[in-house]
């Protein structure tokens, strides 16, 4: 008996230790898994209501109040996004020069994100190039938007011969100008961007491809027209915020307008870009990150990394 229970209790040892071997084997054999892609986030918005007034806020807005950068970290928390662009938040013209000074310091200070900053202007007006010379030197200025889908700013108001001379200037000082219009609009777009050949472009939310249309035919062509010029980069961005009201929204709403976006831009000239806290009129900063990352996951390693990261890195030289 005794040598029974001792010949068990070696068999049990050496099947143990057989068994270790080949997990160990098998974990051997195992692809090791890819670490978390970092990202870069190029439009960051913050506004902070008892600084700014923001006119296209309503009362009954979901973003009536304040997003500073607390709750931006927050928002990001645990998605390794390593640097941010600031994006102006189209503030009352008289505040514009206040809000660029207020970004541009944070941007100085250097102990958040935020490595840069595209600022609001108005190119028409003729204190423009003044404007921009106040800044002049600040190597975290990057370029400048003026949102073009708003009632002041119809269709062709971007092609009216002081905007394209101020346009023109941004280029002759080495910044990029944010394209933000209507989708009906941007054939405007195309002719402003050949009107400038020293200027480089970037487009924001996709063009604002209609996500829920059902027909997308014009804003595709538009899309391929303005991928033609290599001075356009677009940012994907945006499009989530058309699922506002759409509980039972999914990626899938969404994959349409991004890899027509993706594939007409190539993977050397899209950018992810959070859009946050205009975001979350749908969708958390997480989400939306989840949705973009679900609908390029058959994408190389390589692709996935210059759109969420080192496309970014190259546009605004951060």
């Amino acid at each position: 008996m005794t040598n029974r229970r001792s010949f068990l209790a070696q068999s049990a040892v050496a099947a143990s230790a057989a068994m270790a071997t080949q997990a160990s084997a098998a974990d051997e054999k195992k692809e090791p898994e890819a670490p978390a892609l970092s990202i870069v986030d190029p439009h960051l918005h913050l506004w902070d209501l008892s600084r700014l007034r923001l006119p296209w806020i309503t009362k009954e807005s979901p973003l009536a109040r304040s997003f500073v950068m607390k709750d931006y970290l927050s928002a990001i928390d645990g998605l390794n996004v390593v640097k941010a662009v600031y994006m102006e938040v189209d503030v009352e013209p008289a505040q514009q020069k206040a809000e660029a000074d207020f970004v541009l310091d944070i941007c100085r200070q250097n102990n958040t994100p935020m490595k840069a900053a595209v600022i609001s202007g108005r190119p028409a007006s003729d204190e423009f190039r003044k404007y921009l010379e106040s800044f002049q030197g600040n190597r975290h200025l990057k370029g400048v938007r003026q949102v073009l889908h708003t009632a002041a700013t119809p269709a062709g108001f971007c092609l009216q011969q002081n905007f394209v001379r101020g346009i023109r200037i941004l280029g002759e000082m080495g910044l990029s100008f944010d394209l933000c219009m209507r989708p009906a609009n941007l054939g405007d777009a195309v002719k402003l961007v050949e009107a400038c050949p020293g200027t480089r472009f970037i487009l924001d939310h996709c063009g604002n491809g209609p996500v829920y249309a059902r027909d997308r035919v014009q804003w595709q062509r538009d899309m391929e027209r303005l991928a033609r010029i290599d001075r356009v980069v677009c940012k994907i961005s945006g499009v989530i915020v058309q699922a506002e009201g759409r509980r039972d929204w999914k990626a899938d709403d969404l994959a349409p307008v991004i890899n027509h976006s993706l594939v007409t831009f190539g993977p050397d000239r899209v950018m992810f870009a959070g859009d946050w806290p205009v975001c979350t009129l749908a969708a958390s900063y997480r989400q939306w990150v989840d949705a973009l990352k679900s609908i390029v996951r058959e994408r190389t390693r390589e692709q996935q990394r210059k759109l969420f990261h080192d496309n970014a890195i190259r546009v605004y030289g951060i």
